[in-house]
Order: structure tokens, then sequence, then C-alpha cells
């Protein structure tokens, strides 16, 4: 069956060993104080970067292998030191592609799981892009007769979506680099908690250059929350300043239009030690997650979705979100912006809006745009490289059945060119 992120359907439709050096840790767990003053930003303009997208398509399209990414969502990057990228995304379609029908090939690509075969799904998987910038290997588990997702499903069912990850040493002071990959342990579950209850944020370590996955820790554990509606995810975005890791991350409560952002930190070297892990309260930090208080409350006008992304532009912080306080269907459709002087803020915003281009359908009511991702390493002239992902979300009651099982442009990232403007409080 298919699954995808959660996505809001109220108001649219529907960052570890213990700390036994703390010499390391940079600065006390108190605020550090006024930040040096920074301009506001707005989105000003944007593009669609058809060269990303195309890059991905010819890549899922191509058939010279069968076990490896046609489509997925989640769509997070992080640059490797021998300048390669390494993709990441969540559920992943495996699967054969087939061409449009007709003499000139006029419609659309179809998986083999579009022609009403089992979705060959698995809950995540990496894509390796080479230093040109090129797709070229899809990283998952077992084997290719029966390749599984590449960060194990946890013991006992659930899932691991990755989200934010970072090259950083393998300890601090170390010479020696691994790739963090943060990840969401998700419960099986029913009802509002269709695609898994949350249960807390986990650190993969990878190791370079060969991309092996050498352990899996976990960092923050919300399975004490009795309400999983309360229940923090971190790592939609994490953020290097000085020698922290910010680490912003999400409630997600089914039955308000918005959520609320959060933010932790851990020293660099430190995102898959447990214990050196700090939470933001609203004046200092703290060791206790469950003293986390919003950084973005949601409501009104204000909040973001259940993903969404930060990075810094000059000494800004940029916070792109899909429009969750837009009227009707905004939540799904449109993309705005936040900015602050420091990652705790205070946030402005909401600030400039687009609407990304959907695929063509018959009714375009039903093609959802969400998850925007900004991937700064790819960022030019033209402006920051954003993503986006795409999906089908109707009919009301009616399964996505092979459109979203089948047909390749929904379920595929997209980019943008993304240029800012000035903007004041």
């Amino acid at each position: 069956m298919f699954q995808a992120p959660p996505i809001r359907t109220a108001t649219v439709v529907g960052a570890l060993l213990l700390t036994a050096g703390l010499a390391w840790l940079p600065a006390r767990d108190a605020d550090p104080g006024p930040r040096p003053h920074c301009t506001g930003h707005r989105i000003a303009s944007w593009s669609p970067d058809f060269r990303h997208t195309a890059d991905f398509a010819r890549y899922g399209n191509d058939n010279s292998r069968l076990d490896d990414w046609t489509g997925g969502d989640g769509t997070h990057s992080v640059r490797l030191p021998d300048g390669r990228t390494l993709w990441l995304f969540s559920d992943t379609f495996l699967d054969r592609i087939h061409e449009p029908p007709g003499p000139h090939g006029q419609g659309h690509h179809w998986r083999t799981s579009g022609t009403g075969a089992a979705p060959l799904l698995r809950h995540n998987s990496a894509v390796v892009m080479s230093r040109s910038g090129r797709p070229e290997r899809t990283l998952t588990g077992g084997g290719a007769a029966a390749p599984g997702p590449f960060f194990p499903d946890p013991p006992g069912g659930g899932l691991r979506w990755p989200v934010a990850a970072r090259v950083e040493p393998r300890a601090p002071g170390a010479t020696g680099k691994v790739v963090r990959v943060l990840l969401w342990n998700r419960a099986p579950g029913t009802g509002p908690w269709i695609f898994g209850e949350p249960r807390g944020t986990e650190a993969a370590t990878l190791s370079l250059p060969g991309l092996r996955l050498e352990g899996i820790t976990r960092t923050v554990d919300q399975t004490a929350v009795p309400d999983p509606g309360r229940r923090v995810l971190y790592g939609t975005a994490a953020v290097r300043d000085g020698g922290w890791t910010y680490v912003f991350g999400g409630d997600d409560p089914p039955s308000a239009p918005a959520s609320s952002a959060f933010l932790a930190r851990a020293a660099t070297g430190r995102l898959a030690d447990r214990g050196s892990w700090r939470f933001w309260d609203g004046a200092r930090w703290q060791r206790r997650a469950g003293r986390a208080r919003p950084v973005l409350r949601g409501g009104g006008r204000r909040g973001v979705g259940s993903a969404f992304t930060v990075v810094r532009d000059g000494p800004a912080w940029v916070l792109f979100t899909m429009d969750t306080g837009g009227d009707g269907t905004a939540g799904l459709r449109a993309v705005t912006s936040y900015w602050s002087c420091a990652p705790q803020g205070p946030w402005h915003g909401p600030r400039g809006r687009l609407i990304p281009p959907r695929p063509p359908a018959a009714d375009p009511r039903y093609v959802a745009v969400y998850n925007p991702q900004a991937h700064p390493a790819f960022t030019t002239r033209g402006g920051l490289l954003l993503s986006y992902d795409i999906n089908w979300l109707g009919p009301p009651g009616v399964p996505p059945g092979p459109r979203i099982n089948g047909e390749v442009e929904l379920y595929r990232p997209r980019f943008l060119r993304v240029r800012m403007a000035p903007d004041a409080p």
C-alpha cells in the first residue's frame, strides 16, 4: 500500500558518545545573547530548475537495473567531502518503468505497479550523485533479488524515514569524518496515524567514503509523551553555526491546520551522542526534551508543515514551509517563508509566496505539493535550489490506486531556483 510522509488535511485538504569531555561544548547551556543585526528576507521570485528535475526523471526511467530508485519523496541532500552528493528519500519505489504508448511516446511513463501489480515500495533509500551532478547509484538494504530499505525497519515493526544529514568529525576534534543521517522512527498506527505514530528521532552513522551503515542511535525518545500529536520529531533541517549543529523539528497534531517548530542543538561531532543534545525552552537550553517550547508556534496565519527547511543567508536564518495558514488547499499548493536573526527566533513571517508547478492532471485539485527542502550546496547566482514533492490525494475516499503507484511524475521531486529580497519585521 502506498505510504508517504503525513500531510495535513485540516486546512490543507485534510539533531551522540556521553558528554565525557564537556570542554568540547562550545558554549554553556544559556542563551548566547543578542545576535548581530540581520536584514529580513522574503521570497521575491523563482523559476523552475529543469536540470535537476530532468536528471532525476532520467535516472528513474533507466531500466538498466530493476532494483534502483524510480521515485520517492522526502528529498534531503548532503554534499560529501569528495564532491559527490548523497540524496535521501523516504518511501521509495523500485520498479520497472514502461514507455508511454503511441508511435511518438505521447503520455506518461508508468511503473509496473501502475498496471495492477503489487508496488515494490520500500520505506527509504539513498541515491548517490556523481561529482558532475548525475544520479548514478541507489543504496538499499538486502540484495538485488529482494532489496530492502537502506535504513532497516525498526525491530517489531514500523518504519524509518531519513531527514536532514550532515558530514561531521567522527568525534569532536577527530580528523576522520562520517555522515550523520537523522531518522524519524514511527510505529505502526491507525486512524490519523496511518503513516505511523511518532516514536522519536535517531542518528545513523555512515562511513566515508564507502557510505556503509555503521549503526543507528536513538537520540530523542518521545514514547513517554502520551499524546502522539505532541511528540516532536527532530531533523527536518540541520544547520551548522559555529561549534553547534542546530536541529529543527515539529509536532504533528492531526486536528490542527499547522505544526509548531521546535529547536535542538548538539556540538559538532556529537549528533549521534544522545547526552549532548540540548533543547530550547524559550529562554535557555535544556537537557530534557520534554521542556522544549516552540520557536514558531502554529496558529492563525502562522505555522509550519510537518516537513520544512531552514538555511542560512548571510547572518539571517530563513525557513521555507508550505503555507499552512493559507486559505483552502494552500497548505498543499503554496510555499512561504519566515526569517530570523537567530535560530531560536523571533521568527518573522510568513513573507512572500510561490505556487510551484505541478504535473498536468485532469483534475489538478488532487495533485498535492509538499515537503519543500533547500539544497544550499547547489546555490548559484540564479538562487537557492529548492525541491518539493508531488503526490495524489483524491478524490476523497478513493484509493490512489494506479495513479500514484504508476504515474512517475506524481512521485518524484521537482526543483526550483528561489531568489530572496530584503524584508522588514
